[in-house]
């Protein structure tokens, strides 16, 4: 019998997530079925996917009623019926997540109010409240790699909690992510606090940066490059990320039990069709990294991937394509800090959209 195609990735120290979560895949089963077939050993959510979820169906309903007789607010009521899903996606998760050496995987991430993404104090508090919610030692949580959500990170990896930077765009901020997250356990070590339970990943969205490059790429001449900036991004930052955890200081935390902080590859469907539908999962495979995957993707890539170990091959290539980017004029910084901007309110929306879908429910039963 075939090797699942996907189980084959975990062969190359990568693991792969499901971006996505509802009431139904974790009644019906499948989730399940995901983790033991196919290796899954994580999940990622986010506003739009839960924004889906609870408007997608009925299966909330009841918890919207009886949320709503408590004089929850929209928002509460939303946490509510996330923090059920997350909890019982966490749930399952357990095995993999106690699998020695104990916390390396099996995490389920819940999003801080995309509100809060330009707002370091509230989502300090929000992070805080979140965790102390869900309850599981296996959740992340996940907050914005915005300017104002450095200090929050590092607040709540000093406070213990495990933490999902999300939105990720840019090598520059994504040192600023790294510094936040280490200094969160130098201050934890520095008060005589445990660090080896805490985990944490830096998520960056690939193809979002193709979608606004390539247009461009065609007016300068390099056409040839289509569907290649994201790769090239991702593979500078396996590099960053390589130099920080290695090397003294990182050494250091490393004696005392601390786990390095991976880096995760979001957004890795592919929004081109002209594109190979798991272009940026073949692009990617290699260790100590995660890929958070769409169901859809995941189900091309046991059909037809190919596995390889490919995050460290055309290095190169990498650079080569960054420089001809900077030298037609591209400006790269600032089209991944307008990504980060426009993926505030990529979220935004979708929440906005979800919490009126509660009113509405509201009002019905």
């Amino acid at each position: 019998m075939e090797t699942n195609r996907v189980k084959q990735i975990h062969d190359f120290g990568q693991s792969i997530w499901l971006d996505f979560i509802d009431r139904q895949i974790i009644k019906s089963g499948n989730l399940k079925k995901l983790i033991e077939e196919d290796g899954l050993t994580g999940v990622t959510s986010n506003p739009a996917i839960f924004e889906k979820a609870i408007t997608g169906s009925s299966d909330y309903d009841n918890d919207i009623r009886e949320l709503s007789e408590h004089g929850k607010n929209n928002e509460d009521i939303f946490f509510g019926l996330a923090i059920a899903d997350i909890q019982n996606a966490t749930d399952l998760f357990k095995g993999v997540f106690n699998q020695a050496p104990k916390g390396s995987d099996g995490y389920v991430s819940l999003e801080v109010s995309p509100f809060l993404a330009l707002k370091t104090q509230e989502t300090i508090d929000q992070a805080a409240k979140l965790w102390k919610q869900v309850n599981r030692e296996n959740v992340m949580i996940k907050i914005p790699g915005t300017k104002p959500g450095l200090e929050a990170i590092r607040t709540s990896i000093a406070a213990g909690i495990n933490i999902n930077v999300t939105l990720l765009f840019g090598l520059p901020r994504y040192r600023e992510v790294t510094e936040a997250y280490i200094s969160g356990l130098e201050e934890r070590v520095s008060k005589g606090q445990p660090i080896d339970h805490i985990a944490s990943v830096a998520s960056f969205f690939l193809s979002r940066i193709d979608v606004l490059v390539d247009p461009m790429l065609d007016e300068k001449g390099l056409g040839d490059i289509k569907g290649e900036v994201a790769i090239a991004s991702a593979k500078k930052a396996y590099e960053i990320y390589k130099s920080v955890f290695s090397g003294p200081r990182w050494e250091k935390l490393a004696a005392k039990g601390a786990k390095v902080q991976r880096v995760l590859w979001a957004s890795t469907s592919s929004k081109n069709p002209a594109f190979k539908d798991t272009k940026y999962v073949e692009a990617l495979i290699g260790p100590e990294t995660v890929d958070t995957v769409p169901l859809e993707t995941i189900e091309a890539f046991r059909d037809h991937g190919i596995v390889a170990n490919t995050l460290e091959k055309g290095l190169d290539k990498a650079s080569e394509t960054l420089s001809r980017l900077k030298a037609a004029g591209i400006d790269i910084d600032a089209i991944t800090q307008q990504l980060e901007d426009e993926g505030i309110e990529k979220f935004n929306k979708p929440f906005e959209k979800l919490l009126q879908a509660i009113e509405d429910q509201k009002a019905k039963v």
